[in-house]
């Protein structure tokens, strides 16, 4: 049996950890390497880093903070935003991320997913999908530029369609449940990891150690996203592995 993950998630805006509700109202959540450092202490199984703002400012990735964040890690660590072409993948994973992670780009050209995962392979091209739902639609609709245009895809068929170009992994954002704490979107992201034959990450929602047994049971996840939660001590990466193994969950 595949072990169930938890990742922390680095949202950062300026060279700082932000976090929000809904993907607005930011706040600060401290520096990016400091935070980097307790959670690898911690036993987080991995990190995630997304640059939210670089895609709708139109610029890259921070290199510099990336390269001072992986210096920090011993645990899988994947870097999004701002990655929109094959040379951009190559710069972050030579400042030491592990995988990368693409939204905007994969879905304005789709190409560029069987590019990556050709180059380096699908262990290392992560598909990152905003989520968000759409009653005229009677699904979820597929958003970009950090949540902030709405597409046309519908997000269960983009995700296969991610897939089957070869990426190794989805991270699946709700937006709705973004920041609420109250849960991650079951319903969503059980949609997704029945569609899919790669593993899921869920994100958005998490509020208590719950909702990580919730989304990892009934949500069919294979790993479980959350940052605020963490970053401002609501609850530890270790506590919640700790009531994962008691509630029977095969944890790493």
């Amino acid at each position: 049996m595949i072990t169930k993950r938890i990742i922390p998630c680095l949202d950062v805006k300026d060279g700082r950890v932000v976090k929000g509700i809904q993907f607005v109202q930011l706040r600060d959540a401290g520096d990016p390497v400091e935070l980097a450092r307790v959670y690898d202490e911690q036993g987080a199984d991995e990190l995630v880093f997304l640059d939210i703002s670089a895609s709708h400012e139109g610029r890259k990735t921070m290199v510099d903070v990336v390269k001072a964040v992986a210096s920090e890690l011993a645990i899988p660590f994947t870097v999004g935003g701002g990655i929109h072409s094959l040379d951009d993948m190559k710069k972050i994973l030579r400042a030491g991320a592990d995988k990368v992670s693409l939204n905007t780009a994969a879905v304005n050209h789709p190409s560029l997913i069987t590019e990556g995962v050709e180059y380096f392979g699908s262990q290392c091209i992560v598909v990152a999908i905003d989520a968000k739902y759409d009653a005229e639609l009677g699904s979820w609709r597929v958003y970009t530029h950090g949540g902030r245009k709405a597409t046309e895809k519908e997000v269960v068929s983009w995700a296969k369609e991610a897939v089957e170009r070869g990426a190794g992994e989805i991270l699946l954002t709700s937006m709705d449940s973004d920041g609420e704490k109250k849960g991650y979107d079951v319903a969503l992201t059980k949609a997704v990891s029945e569609a899919v034959t790669v593993p899921v990450i869920a994100s958005g929602g998490a509020g208590k150690k719950e909702d990580f047994l919730e989304i990892l049971t009934e949500g069919k996840a294979d790993a479980a996203l959350a940052a605020s939660i963490f970053h401002y001590k609501e609850t530890s990466v270790q506590e919640v592995k700790h009531f994962l193994q008691l509630q029977g969950v095969d944890i790493r």
